[in-house]
């Protein structure tokens, strides 16, 4: 039998929770590396829950994180209206299969609906059968390849 669970959009008083749920990331992820190597300070953390344009949703059995999910909202140029960008979403994996990342889901599409966004996307990893098959079901699919180009800083001197 499955522990019910509740949804809570976190604050800038939530850090705790929010480390937490990086803690689930890390974990969900295999990638100890990005999500746990560099933590940042809880000013910063607090500073980014205060974001308008950032929006993180956990899912709490009793007060313990259980997943969660990071979206960016991005306005538009080419019409007057924004998107909300799933990031990650991630659930644990005693909780999965319970209904907790449609109900996130869910949650973050009223969001939307009340700030007037037009469209929620997220990408999947292929392979990543489970993630496919909930966005399938959510969803319509766009296939589209993916590029992460890296940031090249100016080092210092004659230029």
């Amino acid at each position: 039998m499955s522990a019910a669970f509740r949804l809570h959009q976190l604050t800038p008083a939530d850090v705790p929770l929010l480390r937490a749920l990086n803690a689930l990331f890390a974990e969900a992820f295999c990638d100890l590396e990005a999500y746990g190597a560099e933590p940042p300070s809880d000013i910063y953390l607090e500073a980014l829950l205060a974001k308008e344009h950032v929006m993180v949703l956990v899912a709490l059995v009793e007060q313990r994180v259980v997943g969660g999910l990071v979206a960016y909202e991005l306005d538009k140029f080419e019409r007057a209206r924004r998107e909300l960008y799933i990031y990650d979403l991630a659930v644990a994996a005693v909780h999965r299969r319970q209904g907790i990342a449609t109900a996130l889901i869910k949650h973050l599409r009223e969001i939307a609906a009340e700030r007037g966004a037009w469209v929620v996307y997220v990408q999947a990893d292929y392979g990543d059968e489970p993630a496919i098959a909930l966005y399938d079901k959510l969803g319509v699919r766009e296939e589209v390849l993916h590029f992460d180009i890296e940031v090249v800083s100016k080092s210092p001197g004659c230029g």
